[in-house]
């Protein structure tokens, strides 16, 4: 399935002389796919370089304006895949955009960690970062009515909206696909890390976090039952997050003794990906985290969504010690809605407490009669 990327208007639209572009997402969310599209859209002269390729790095191995004019004559777009592999690139893509008039800069990483090392501080100013996740429903809606949007929505709960997937037809390749991505692709860029080498620990770590989607989770508890320190599990799920792997949401108060804050939830980015680490892939029909998969699919969708429109807003839970909750509060220009999500129809009710603290916030209760105008 041929399917626009959400992106492709932004990206153009920030592409400016002396300006980069930086689009990070996870491996195989089709950044290379989506900037080769964009290369072949454009009239711009253009040098498309790899980042794995070790030609590209000697190429850019002399750190010199003149090295730099030489190669890139008289190009226009300079496109980089996978820029987080070249050393000092930051400082690299510093000295272009000064010294080199007119030249546009895109690049795709798929780590946060080493992008925003290796080039957020010498470009200050001078990039914009943007996001590619794996497929999102405002993307799909683009190829698909209505019917078949609600007859894939049991798929995509189980096995997530990786592009690729739209091509594999087979349940027992998808789950081979969804396997092998979660275990070597994301694992290797884990791992790949300086100091990282406990594989049993990481992969632990992360099923713990797959079965707590949607529940707080203490760091403490959890590096007692791992036997590693908290600090050492906090700095796997940075890890985590900045290789798009999973992310957190904290806690909503504005400072009420009875709310809870000081733990935070943590995600999976991709149902598909959560479950490939658990090895769970059965039907909903013979699941009993229905509701934990609602939830993940849901957030992510308003996360793609809002940041595809370039909608900002502040996201927490809220919940209290006395057990009333709300799965995502979303907070903008001073003003707070409330969103419950529930799998089936449900005549829930805005938590009491929530209500009379935060008289002037919207409650919505999100089910499969009303998810599409929400994520989309």
């Amino acid at each position: 399935m041929d399917i626009p990327r959400a992106l492709e208007k932004t990206i153009l639209k920030k592409l400016k002389p002396n300006k980069v572009v930086a689009i990070l997402g996870a491996r195989r969310v089709g950044k290379t796919e989506l900037i080769s599209y964009l290369s072949k859209n454009s009239s711009e002269k253009q040098l498309l370089l790899n980042g794995d390729d070790i030609e590209t790095h000697n190429l850019l191995a002399t750190q010199s304006t003149a090295n730099f004019k030489r190669l890139l004559g008289d190009t226009q777009l300079l496109i980089i895949d996978e820029a987080q592999e070249i050393p000092n690139i930051g400082k690299k893509l510093k000295l272009m955009v000064d010294t080199i008039p007119g030249i546009k800069i895109l690049i795709t990483g798929s780590s946060a960690f080493e992008i925003n090392n290796q080039v957020g501080e010498p470009l200050l100013g001078r990039m914009s970062t943007l996001h590619l996740f794996p497929l999102a429903q405002l993307e799909f809606t683009a190829k698909e009515n209505y019917l078949e949007t609600r007859n894939n929505l049991e798929e995509r709960l189980v096995f997530g909206s990786y592009p690729e997937l739209t091509s594999i037809i087979n349940r027992e390749d998808k789950i081979s696909y969804l396997k092998e991505l979660a275990h070597n692709q994301l694992l290797r860029d884990i791992l790949a890390f300086e100091g990282i080498k406990k594989r049993d620990k990481i992969v632990a770590l992360l099923q713990m976090i797959a079965f707590r989607t949607g529940s707080e989770i203490s760091l403490e508890s959890i590096g007692r039952d791992l036997q590693i320190s908290k600090n050492t599990v906090e700095k796997y799920l940075d890890l985590f997050s900045k290789v798009f792997i999973i992310y957190s949401v904290s806690g909503f108060s504005r400072n009420r003794d009875n709310e809870i804050t000081k733990m935070k939830k943590w995600y999976f980015v991709d149902n598909g990906i959560r479950n490939a680490i658990i090895n769970s892939f059965n039907p909903l029909n013979m699941r009993d985290d229905v509701g934990k998969l609602w939830e993940g699919y849901l957030n992510s969708e308003r996360i793609k969504m809002l940041h595809y429109k370039e909608k900002h807003v502040f996201d927490y839970f809220w919940r209290t010690h006395n057990k009333q909750e709300i799965d995502r509060i979303e907070e903008a220009n001073d003003k707070l809605a409330a969103f419950e999500y529930k799998w089936q129809n449900s005549k829930t009710k805005i938590p009491s407490e929530f209500a009379r603290a935060y008289p002037d916030a919207t409650f919505e209760v999100i089910d499969q009669q009303n998810y599409l105008d929400y994520i989309t």
